[in-house]
């Protein structure tokens, strides 16, 4: 139904009127005009776009940079040789073209590549910031100014982890500089400004909203992108996301695109992930994260319930770190962290940026739930490189094995058990730090199937509780449907060790 704009909002009450009542009118009239009566709605007006960029552009963009890097690859520039079935009539004519029977010395000299970025000067005396992977494996970086001059870069450090990097330029006078905002006061729907320098011929300047916040792409481990539809292209990586007050909120670094090219989906660092990143860089020209030591998954309804937890909440522990921080602090496998250093974890992904957050070697209180009981921990938190270097030592250090109990096979869940022993360890490759029972067997239409569970998987635990033979886990099975439970939740290991907790129901 057409509505006339003029006379608003009589005419438009009085023509709705006739097809909804003259409540039904009252109310919608209510809502258009944001009286207090239902909800307040005229608190929430929107601001209105501004009437033009050009004076914050204006103020921004000379701090705003290209990155020109060039490094020197090795291998042939030609296209690659078509597959020619031999004895063909063409493959003569391939062999001459591509020279493929030719001296390709000339194909195989090194040879030097260029790449183009953005990035933002962050102090006078030259520090500017941009995305790692716009300098990465760089012999040579060349900045780029608004001005048209340019100076060479030093890199002081980066971190792959969060895709930021810092670089160093000495400036003949200072530099134009921004300062970075509060990216976690940001909603979404507030006007950004997204600026880049991406081919060198001066600043590109677009316009947009925050269409989301704390998005997850699958980058890295901390991912809380800033999700705006301000257009970013190719070249603009690296580059600054402003507020309306001018200061730097993010640092654009992806986007979703088929062709290459904007369609409204960007992501931003978020400055507050970025700042406590780019400081640690240029203090000590690497990164410093808190390290908790533990392996942790996604708290599902399923393993809620099976927990006899009142809400899918905080990050289930898969495993611990041998010396870690938390198998001293008395963490164990199948805890809940509910809280970190008096901040909630309501989601599994937002434990590793608090603990990557926090300060190495305070002693922080750990609230976790085990066995249906909330308790405090004390945890001191430890590095995370460090953590990462050990972790590698382990894996080299491998030892054998010695030969376990005579195998034994139960059927349970669809399954078929084994006691683990060393012939089934080297039939399944299964690491030598597990121990449980092994799967040898898995019925295709029954529940274990349906759960990923594989043939070489082990269960470690059944109801939290350890595992040392499969006659232990038809025992346990056998408590959990005493006790008129549906389901059961396993812990399970990949032969690589993997752990991951499973909720699987009993057969009918």
């Amino acid at each position: 139904m057409a509505v006339e704009q003029r006379s608003f909002p009589r005419k438009l009450g009085r023509r709705i009127g006739r097809g909804i009542g003259r409540l039904g009118a009252v109310a919608l009239a209510a809502t258009l005009i944001g009286t207090a009566a239902i909800g307040g709605i005229g608190d929430a007006r929107a601001k209105g776009a501004p009437d033009s960029f050009a004076d914050l552009s204006d103020s921004l963009i000379d701090a705003v940079v290209n990155i020109s890097t060039t490094q020197r690859v090795s291998g042939s520039r030609g296209l690659p040789m078509p597959n020619v079935p031999e004895g063909s009539p063409f493959e003569e004519f391939f062999d001459e073209f591509f020279d493929r029977k030719g001296d390709n010395e000339e194909e195989d000299r090194p040879r030097r590549v260029n790449s183009l970025g953005s990035g933002f000067v962050i102090s006078e005396d030259g520090i500017i910031v941009t995305n790692n992977h716009v300098i990465a494996k760089a012999d040579e970086i060349v900045v780029n100014f608004n001005d048209g001059s340019k100076l060479p870069a030093e890199l002081i450090g980066f971190d792959e982890k969060t895709d930021v990097a810092v670089l160093r330029v000495q400036p003949p006078e200072p530099l134009k500089a921004v300062t970075f905002g509060d990216s976690e006061s940001l909603r979404v729907g507030d006007w950004v400004l997204a600026i880049g320098n991406p081919f060198g011929l001066g600043g590109t300047v677009t316009a947009g909203i925050v269409s989301a916040r704390n998005r997850d792409i699958n980058a890295g481990p901390y991912d809380s992108f800033i999700q705006t539809d301000a257009s970013i292209n190719r070249g603009n990586s690296g580059g600054p996301l402003f507020d309306m007050d001018g200061k730097v909120v993010g640092i654009n670094t992806a986007i979703i695109s088929p062709s290459g090219g904007s369609i409204g989906i960007g992501f931003a660092v978020p400055a507050n992930l970025a700042k406590n990143v780019i400081g640690q860089l240029i203090e000590y020209g690497e990164t410093r994260r808190g390290w908790l030591g533990v392996r942790i998954q996604t708290v599902t309804d399923d393993i809620a319930e099976s927990l006899g937890m009142d809400a899918a909440m905080g990050a289930l522990v898969a495993g611990v770190s041998e010396d870690g921080p938390a198998e001293d602090g008395g963490l164990e496998t199948g805890d809940v962290i509910l809280e970190f250093d008096g901040k909630p974890i309501d989601e599994m992904r937002e434990l590793p940026r608090v603990v990557a957050d926090t300060e190495i070697g305070k002693e922080v209180d750990v609230k976790v739930l085990r066995k249906g009981e909330e308790q405090i921990l004390k945890v001191t938190v430890g590095r995370l490189e460090e953590g990462e270097k050990l972790a590698a030592l382990e894996d080299a250090q491998d030892e054998a094995e010695p030969d376990g109990p005579k195998s034994t096979t139960v059927s349970a869940l669809g399954l078929d058990l084994s006691d683990l022993n060393d012939e089934l360890r080297e039939r399944y490759q299964v690491d030598v730090s597990i121990a449980g029972a092994v799967v040898t067997e898995v019925d295709p239409s029954g529940p274990a199937a349906e759960r990923q569970i594989r043939a070489g998987d082990v269960i470690v635990e059944v109801a939290q509780e350890k595992i040392a033979s499969a006659e232990q886990v038809q025992d346990e099975l056998g408590k959990l449907k005493d006790k008129g439970r549906k389901s059961a939740l396993l812990l399970v290991a990949n032969p690589a060790g993997e752990l991951r907790f499973v909720v699987v129901p009993f057969e009918d």
